[in-house]
């Protein structure tokens, strides 16, 4: 027996095989795995007690998520993205009405949209540097990744976006804050990328589950907002980051009226309905709300700098892109090793850990991608010094 052919073709989860050559060597610090280091707020805590409380909770819920937290998104929506949703279903000013879907964290809703707007042999654009997850989704669901390089600051370029379109294509995919690269696009690009979504009669899938970590006064700004973009937007949320939220699995997207009976039989025939224990941890997360990271975003700035000042120190051998937010760099290291190589030496010899860029789809150098948020601040820093004493030593 063999597996399905479109499996196969499906790279394999670079962030397990890091892992089991960091569990061969104890003591390896990893800047590697994507998350913060701090935990849920406390609110979100309290919140469980009441879910426990009531008996019927045990019971399946809705699938588009539990009224109490769809009202809250709403309310979050407006205040932090000026995304107004109609979860009532009557058509807006535009003419066109938005859905509201709880999902088990951002990934889920991206194979929710995928699932719902395209067919096998379809076309969906990517930006590389490109999140692993979603190039791994497009090729389960038989469709056909079709990258697009950013340029040198890993910053979008819209006229190669524009020039990769074909009658085959059903969305383009943004990220930012960009995860591997740590780029922020900017609104006047991200417009551009959703006026071009909406001439050619494309969804603009974009991902904001970086959208509190920004720094040197830079802004985020969802597409979501654009008047008119309702019937072509589909934004994704999740609550992992900027609320220390991994593991409970909760996120949620923002959807045209017009694709909510797709999804919500996706949805109903994958998950049924989103964790409720989850759902209600997240309503004590929005209790708490942007200010809980926002508070965070601070000592995150200050290791970003250090550790921009650390790598320095490689001089023309690494070369530190802009990254105004997330929580990574996507470095280009003057090397002949592969990555894969290049990280298996660094856990080996150095005991640090980062994630090879050829994992997002970088085919033409040498990258590692570095992330400063999952450890405290004087862990991260040892690491850095332990990257940059062993890039040192082996190229």
């Amino acid at each position: 027996m063999i597996e399905s052919r479109r499996i196969q073709a499906v790279q394999p989860p670079i962030i397990p095989w890091v892992a089991n050559l960091i569990r061969q060597h104890p003591g390896t610090i990893s800047l590697g795995q994507g998350v913060v280091w701090y935990p849920p707020p406390p609110q979100s805590v309290g919140r469980i007690a009441e879910f426990q409380s009531n008996p019927e909770l045990h019971k399946y819920q809705a699938v588009f998520g539990i009224p109490q937290l769809i009202e809250a998104i709403e309310k979050k929506l407006l205040s932090d993205n000026g995304i107004l949703v109609d979860q009532s279903g009557l058509a807006g000013a535009s003419g066109q009405g938005r859905r509201i879907f709880v999902t088990a964290g951002s990934n889920m809703g991206f194979v929710n949209a995928l699932l719902a707007i395209a067919d096998i042999g379809d076309e969906v654009i990517l930006n590389t540097p490109c999140y692993f997850n979603h190039e791994m989704a497009i090729v389960m669901a038989g469709c056909r990744p079709v990258l697009v390089p950013t340029d040198e600051h890993y910053q979008l370029q819209p006229d190669l976006i524009a020039a990769a379109i074909t009658p085959r294509t059903r969305a383009i995919v943004t990220v930012s804050p960009n995860n591997p690269t740590g780029a922020v696009y900017p609104e006047s690009v991200l417009r551009e990328v959703n006026r071009l979504c909406q001439e050619h009669c494309l969804y603009h899938i974009h991902d904001e589950a970086y959208e509190y970590f920004t720094y040197n006064g830079i802004r985020h700004f969802s597409p979501g907002s654009i008047s008119g973009s309702e019937p072509h937007t589909i934004s994704l949320f999740s609550l992992s980051k900027s609320f220390g939220f991994a593991s409970w699995r909760i996120g949620y997207q923002v959807v045209p009226e017009a694709l909510s009976d797709a999804i919500n039989k996706i949805q109903d025939t994958v998950l049924i309905c989103p964790p409720v224990i989850s759902q209600f941890a997240a309503l004590g997360a929005l209790d708490a709300g942007a200010d809980y990271c926002r508070q965070r975003i601070g000592d995150f700035a200050g290791v970003r700098e250090i550790a921009i000042s650390r790598l320095q120190q490689l001089g023309d051998r690494c070369i530190i892109p802009t990254a105004d937010g997330a929580f990574y760099f996507l470095l280009r290291i003057d090397t002949r090793l592969s990555p894969l190589e290049l990280v298996r030496r660094l856990i080996e010899e150095f005991h640090v850990a980062a994630i090879p860029g050829s994992a997002f789809g970088v085919t033409d150098a040498t990258t590692l991608r570095v992330s400063y948020g999952a450890l405290r601040p004087e862990t991260v820093l040892e690491g850095l010094d332990r990257l940059v004493h062993g890039l040192q030593a082996i190229i």
